[in-house]
């Protein structure tokens, strides 16, 4: 920082005295000629009778930014009750007091013990007071003054911004308003020229000016181009002191860019555009892009094309590509090289939005003439109709000619064509094609009864190049012919009642005809001849393709004829005349008065089919054959071999062998023996087992006899393995119990019945492991344990 060597007048408050010029930037270790003294007195300001006061001060003042070694000498306070002898003492209070000002308490003295900055603080309000340093009571009212802070030029000039970006249109005028930018000063503005700030531009001549006062940026020169230049970078500098010499300064970096107005009109960078495009090229294809260069942006380069004449006019159209700006020109219409190969055409590219302020620089478009070339491709052979429909007769005979498809090879060669039919459309090979003409024929006999419209397809190849092919679809009708006879439109089968009257209408008949009729079928009906005069029954025919059956006689007997067959011809009036013989089955049957048949020989009228009586005795015959063959096939098994009750693993049967022994003690003389299990001579050998049916194939099996005095445990040991090698025996899972438990076991005692006088409480989980069999043990105990648990 800056410290300037200036003398400051000091200004007496209160009544007219003395002033003093004391150089405050010069420190000394005394007090100055005339010291700043601030004296106390017990009066208030209103006391009108006071004799006699010193001077008084009610405001000091210091330099900011003191750089001395020693502390910074304020002033002075002072009490009229001071006597020198060193009874009072002076004490500081306030903003600062202790810390940033102190005071000698025998003499008044006021120092700062820190370097001031105004800009943190310019003013401090501090109150003195002088008490009695033996009582400590005051001897004057405390009094209020100020120390203010006198400002230098110690800030520089600071921007608001570091960097300022602005734009404006290129090709403004000079003069126009850029940006504004502002530069503060912290220090006093009301005090000299340490904040008075002026702008100036160090960086952007000639281009741009700035206003020394306001900081307002202007252009300075007269159509300044964006296509030249788009971007510029403008230093200013803001200088305190008025920008007088000594004065501190700041700068700011403007950045100033150029926006883009439409003064460029659009330009092709040729005259002429050379495209081809061959004649294959299907309608809505590309053919070639264009592109009229503008050196503006965005919007002002925005371009749009059309096809203002040429001869091609009506068969190329052109778009813009929004991303590109390019002209894409496109095909509208199926060119043919054949029947015209160039295309010369006139394109203009034209700005969609002008800028009326810049049409003197001419007019915004330009036009590029555009020659496309057809290319010459081979084609495939092209038919003389989209679709063909031919009609041919049902009744024609085999290989007649029924049409012909024409095509021909659109290229100049012309080569020859040859054709064929596509066996995918004619399955059946109903016709064929002359490979070298065109015409089609039948190869097989036609109906149009079984199928009305034949549609195939007919294949044209070149033969130079059978790749190039085209397709054309064949409708071919079957037209008919009356080659059917007319029959019942259903199967009649009726009756007559027995008391039936002459003259009596039994059957409507009617008739139906395959053929196709243009004016309508008109059947005719009558009796065959061989039936016409000895009938019983007469045929009426009602002239719309009806007929009547009606009785001839009074009274029918079903038991002299059951069943009358009447043959009737219908015939119909097409060319040539078919007719048919049908027959119409008339049974004689039993009615009531009402003439409701009752019953009739003809069962099958009114009865379900039934079984005939040899049917149903042959069914009970095999039934009871089928009986009689279970019954012997049920007592030839009980004579078959006894076969182990285990025959397959999947075999899960459970089988208990009890023998249910239990002993009474000494008393029950009824109890058994353990004397049999040491004596096993005294089994006897003729019981049979009783888990299995008592057979004589096998017997039981004989072991060497036991000693005397054969311990009880080597016999069951021994039993165990007659047992284990025995094909007799019980199943698997069977149990065998032999009531013997030996003393002095080393596994203990197995029982849970002692449980309860345990430590510990059983754990009984491991049964729910050991499967589906002991799943009732782990539901009791395992119940248990929930129980005890909850």
């Amino acid at each position: 920082m800056r410290t300037y060597h200036c003398f400051w007048l000091l200004l007496w408050a209160g009544q007219p005295h003395q002033s003093f010029l004391t150089p405050l930037s010069r420190r000394t270790s005394g007090f100055p000629e005339k010291e700043k003294v601030l004296v106390l007195s017990g009066n208030s300001r209103q006391d009108l009778h006071r004799s006699k006061r010193s001077w008084m001060w009610n405001q000091f003042f210091l330099l900011e930014e003191y750089t001395g070694t020693d502390y910074q000498y304020v002033g002075k306070l002072h009490s009229d009750q001071d006597k020198g002898d060193g009874s009072l003492k002076y004490i500081l209070s306030g903003d600062g007091a202790g810390d940033l000002f102190i005071i000698n308490e025998n003499t008044g003295d006021i120092q700062a013990t820190k370097r001031l900055d105004r800009e943190e603080k310019p003013v401090y309000i501090l109150r003195a007071q002088a008490v009695n340093r033996r009582t400590g009571r005051p001897v004057e009212p405390e009094s209020e003054f100020i120390i203010k802070i006198h400002d230098i030029n110690d800030n520089e000039p600071m921007f608001t911004k570091d960097v300022y970006n602005a734009s404006i249109p290129e090709m403004s005028d000079v003069g126009t308003f850029v940006v504004q930018v502002t530069a503060t000063d912290a220090d006093d503005p009301t005090y000299g020229n340490s904040a008075k700030v002026v702008y100036s531009i160090l960086q952007g001549q000639p281009y741009f000016s700035v206003e020394s006062e306001t900081g307002i940026i202007k252009t300075a020169l007269l159509n300044m181009d964006r296509e030249n230049r788009e971007q510029y970078q403008v230093v200013i500098q803001a200088k305190d002191m008025g920008g007088q010499m000594g004065g501190l300064s700041g700068t700011t970096t403007v950045n100033i860019t150029l926006t883009d107005v439409n003064d460029n009109p659009p330009r092709f960078p040729q005259s002429t555009y050379q495209f081809r495009a061959p004649e294959s090229t299907p309608p809505d294809s590309p053919v070639g892009r264009i592109k009229a260069n503008d050196a503006d942006v965005d919007e002002n380069a925005e371009i749009e094309y059309s096809i203002t004449e040429g001869d091609g006019y009506d068969m190329f159209g052109i778009t813009t590509d929004r991303d590109t700006q390019e002209g894409i020109i496109t095909v509208k219409k199926a060119l043919d090289f054949e029947n015209k190969n160039l295309y010369i055409l006139k394109v203009e590219a034209t700005n969609t939005h002008v800028d009326p302020r810049f049409l003197y620089l001419g007019p915004f478009k330009d036009s590029a003439t555009v020659r496309i070339q057809v290319e010459d491709v081979d084609e495939p052979p092209v038919f003389s109709r989209p679709a063909y429909i031919m009609e041919v007769k049902e009744d024609v005979p085999i290989n007649s000619v029924i049409g012909t498809v024409t095509a021909q090879d659109p290229d100049a060669a012309k080569n020859p064509v040859k054709y064929s039919v596509d066996r995918h459309t004619d399955m059946d090979r109903v016709f064929n094609i002359n490979s070298g003409n065109g015409s089609i024929f039948t190869s097989k006999p036609l109906d149009r009864e079984t199928l009305l419209w034949h549609n195939i397809t007919v294949i044209a190849a070149e033969i130079n190049n059978p790749k190039q092919s085209s397709r054309v679809p064949v409708f071919i009708k079957v037209l008919d012919v009356n080659d059917n006879a007319p029959e019942f439109a259903m199967f009649y089968e009726t009756f007559v009642c027995e008391n039936a009257k002459a003259e009596q209408l039994i059957q409507t008949l009617s008739a139906v005809d395959k053929d196709d009729s243009y004016s309508g079928h008109q059947f005719s009906f009558s009796l065959a001849p061989e039936a016409a005069g000895s009938s019983n029954f007469t045929l009426q025919d009602n002239r719309d393709n009806t007929a009547g059956i009606f009785t001839r006689k009074t009274r029918y007997n079903r038991h002299e004829m059951s069943t009358y067959f009447l043959p009737v011809v219908i015939s119909d009036n097409e060319y040539p005349i078919q007719s048919s013989t049908e027959t119409v089955t008339i049974r004689v049957c039993a009615c009531d008065h009402r003439g409701k048949m009752l019953s009739c020989n003809a069962e099958a009228l009114i009865h379900p089919t039934g079984l005939s009586t040899g049917a149903l005795i042959a069914i009970l015959l095999c039934i009871i054959i089928l009986l009689v063959t279970v019954v012997l096939f049920a007592a030839l098994r009980r004579q078959r071999k006894k076969e182990p009750l285990i025959i397959s693993k999947e075999d899960i049967r459970d089988n208990i062998v009890s023998y249910n022994d239990e002993g009474g003690g000494e008393e029950d003389t009824q109890a058994f023996d353990i004397g049999t299990l040491r004596n096993p001579e005294a089994i006897d050998d003729n019981k049979l087992r009783r888990d299995i049916v008592p057979e004589t194939l096998f017997m039981p099996r004989r072991t060497a006899t036991a000693r005397d005095n054969t311990d009880v445990r080597d016999f069951i040991n021994q039993r165990l393995k007659e047992n284990d090698t025995d094909p007799t025996a019980p199943p698997y899972d069977s149990l065998a119990t032999y009531a013997y438990e030996g003393n002095g076991s080393v596994a203990e005692s197995l029982s849970s019945l002692e449980s309860v006088t345990t430590d510990g409480d059983q754990d009984y989980d491991y049964l729910s492991d050991w499967g589906p069999r002991f799943k009732k043990l782990a539901d009791m105990y395992g119940s248990m344990d929930s129980d005890k648990d909850s």
